[in-house]
């Protein structure tokens, strides 16, 4: 192989479900307690994802919103307004779904416990 070639054989996958951590090699025990903590995080992202989208697509539904009112006042497109009426969490970043509540008039507060 060249310095210009790239490399592209697959050598490992890891199945779904799987602790990533202990086929990293990690002790078992610390390896339960990452995984354990990288899945709360993830459900954690997910549950606020969730929940700012609810709020994005309430705030578009009180306000009757026409198709071309909502991506002009948020400042996104058209199909990113219809990724958030359809609730595609997965297509945003908290701080993207943040910028367009406060966009439209509903500031978001951390609360931290």
């Amino acid at each position: 192989m060249t310095n210009l070639e790239t490399e592209t054989e697959i050598r490992h996958v890891t199945t779904p479900g799987a602790n990533l951590f202990l086929e990293l090699c990690f002790a078992p025990a610390e390896a339960k307690r990452l995984d354990a903590s990288s899945r709360k995080q993830i459900n954690d992202t997910r549950l606020l994802k969730q929940q700012l989208m609810e709020e994005i697509s309430v705030w578009i539904a009180k306000h009757q919103l026409k198709q071309a009112q909502a991506p002009e006042i948020l400042m996104v497109s058209h199909p990113r307004v219809s990724d958030v009426v359809n609730k595609k969490t997965a297509k945003f970043t908290i701080d993207t779904q943040m910028e367009m509540l406060s966009r439209g008039g509903k500031p978001v507060t951390l609360a931290v416990r």
